[in-house]
């Protein structure tokens, strides 16, 4: 189609504090401008100036005091331009027409595998798009078992505040360890080709979330448009 995609907003916002804190426009200590005013400035939303915020906070650019604000950290020692896909979809709140359903739903095979559970086994399951310039730039679904799930607002259709990730912890003190995400690329199911409007390939990502203790908490599934997406890690060699 010939379309030039710009990086989610959430990533401008994330580039143009990064850039801040290197020239040393934002030095170490400094606080932040407020996401009031980082809205206003940037011409951007409250949910993209928290997500790119939350994103800064978990590289180690900046830290985020509850009732104080945000607090320059600099350049991580291995500042790592990562792109964690199950991550950032765990920790982004959602817009007002992002949640396509929220609900109890029978453990399809392949999650129940992920979860040890039998086939069928009742979860609560929220099924939601991405967009990006208006066009929906990722498919996400979250797999949540009832024990977790149940006195929560995941099953709700109203878009969640906060990421599923805050939420769990806030409400459940459910904590994330560690995530194991695996990528590969195939063709969109039927649904996902409707949603996208395309049948070009997909990178799947599929993840399981874990505690501590290594159990799983939930798993989430994602559908990015191959055209839209570029995963990308930097690693220290030793």
């Amino acid at each position: 189609m010939g379309m030039d995609f710009a990086p989610p907003k959430y990533a401008q916002v994330m580039r143009t504090i990064q850039e801040r804190i290197e020239s040393g426009e934002y030095a170490p200590g400094d606080m932040l401008p407020s996401e009031t005013q980082l809205v206003r400035e940037l011409g951007v939303g409250r949910t993209t100036v928290v997500r790119a915020l939350q994103t800064l906070a978990m590289q180690g650019w900046i830290e985020r005091e509850h009732g104080r604000g945000s607090f320059v950290k600099g350049r991580p020692q291995s500042a790592v331009e990562a792109v964690r896909p199950s991550l950032s979809t765990t920790e982004q709140g959602e817009d007002a027409d992002a949640v396509l359903e929220a609900g109890r739903v029978a453990a399809p095979r392949h999650v129940a595998r992920l979860l040890g559970v039998a086939e069928g086994t009742p979860l609560v399951a929220r099924k939601r798009v991405a967009r990006q310039a208006d066009v929906v730039s990722a498919v996400e679904t979250i797999w949540v078992p009832l024990e977790h799930a149940i006195g929560t607002d995941l099953d709700k259709p109203e878009p969640l505040r906060r990421g599923v990730r805050q939420h769990l912890q806030a409400v459940k003190h459910l904590r994330f360890d560690h995530i194991t995400e695996r990528v590969s690329a195939r063709k969109p199911t039927k649904e996902e080709t409707e949603l996208l409007g395309s049948s070009s390939p997909v990178l799947g990502v599929l993840a399981t979330v874990h505690d501590a203790a290594g159990d799983v908490l939930m798993v989430v599934s994602l559908a990015l448009p191959g055209n839209l997406h570029v995963l990308e890690d930097v690693f220290k060699v030793s």
